[in-house]
């Protein structure tokens, strides 16, 4: 499929960005994001949503979580801890990822969906922190459930880029200890391999044409890298979990963007995972780019994305 029409005709807007983070400093360049970033119609979050903050206690300090009830709601419901991308480095519980990303699956799968701002690998943080911080929240969600009116058996972790990385090596965490598992992983885009398995050509073709600044090429992933572990070489397992033991995970979902250069990673671990006996399922975003669910569901290709995973909340411990 080629580009999506509505963000093909806008991607010649971050020609010549050098990266987000120009955005905060240059107001040219902070123009055309928020240009770039429009949606082809206005959107507003499910109105049958409670939505409040909240803060859990882990080893580095308390930890904001926000948490999404679906209202009218009788009987315990599925759950899932969510976690937001940003390479690390960036993204919070109001970035469209967390936020709409969250209220859609509490409104499209009546769930609880709590979303964790986990710490960035910012000033000097790196590597455990952040999965710490996950981890933390993740055994809060678990020792909660009754009072939280959560089943038990039904709650699964996930995320989105950086964030489907916390949420996976949380699992190897687990898995390794003997921890409570959730019920399934929901990924998407995500970042589990380094380096980054090979594009194939076709997409690699589409890719060349694209801005640098939405590129993730082997430098800056390398750069991302080491400002998250501090290393790029003798790495434990969970800091890429697509490189660690994988028997034992739950049931998993895997969403990738057609037009990623991080793609290949999701769809290799899925093949990682079926090929240690984990029930597996990938969608594939059709003309979308890497964290496309920083739009909203006015795009018909997000909420089909959004639809992926809310039907695995409402199921039961299947992919």
């Amino acid at each position: 499929m080629p580009l999506d029409p509505h963000i093909a005709a806008r991607i010649h807007l971050l020609e010549g960005i050098p990266g987000w983070d120009s955005g905060r400093t240059n107001p040219e360049h902070a123009a055309a994001f928020t240009e770039f970033a429009i949606d082809p119609e206005p959107y507003e979050l499910p109105v049958n949503v409670e939505i409040g903050d909240d803060v859990v206690a882990g080893p580095h300090g308390p930890i904001p979580v926000r948490i999404y009830r679906p209202s009218g709601t009788t009987g315990l419901l599925p759950a899932l801890l969510w976690n937001h991308g940003g390479g690390f480095v960036g993204g919070d519980l109001d970035m469209n990822e967390s936020h709409v990303t969250s209220a859609e699956l509490a409104h499209r799968a009546r769930a609880l969906v709590v979303a964790v701002d986990y710490r960035l690998a910012n000033d000097g943080v790196q590597y455990p922190v952040p999965v710490d911080d996950v981890e933390a929240a993740w055994l809060w969600l678990a020792a909660h459930a009754d009072g939280l009116g959560v089943d038990a058996r039904r709650i699964a972790i996930g995320g989105a880029s950086a964030g489907a990385n916390l949420a996976a090596a949380t699992v190897v965490r687990l898995v390794a200890t003997g921890g409570i598992l959730p019920s399934r992983l929901l990924l998407a885009y995500p970042a589990l391999h380094f380096p980054f398995p090979a594009l194939s050509d076709e997409v690699q073709a589409v890719m060349a044409t694209l801005p640098d600044m939405i590129r993730f090429h082997p430098e800056g992933s390398r750069r991302m890298l080491l400002n998250y572990a501090g290393r790029s070489v003798d790495l434990p397992p969970e800091v890429m979990p697509g490189h660690a033991p994988l028997a034992g995970f739950p049931a998993t979902r895997i969403l990738v963007s057609e037009y990623d250069d991080i793609r290949p990673s999701g769809e290799l671990f899925a093949e990682q995972l079926a090929e240690v006996g984990v029930l597996v399922e990938t969608q594939l975003a059709t003309g979308m780019l890497h964290g496309h669910l920083n739009r909203t569901p006015t795009l018909p290709e997000v909420s089909r994305s959004l639809d992926f995973f809310a039907e695995a909340l409402r199921a039961g411990t299947t992919a």
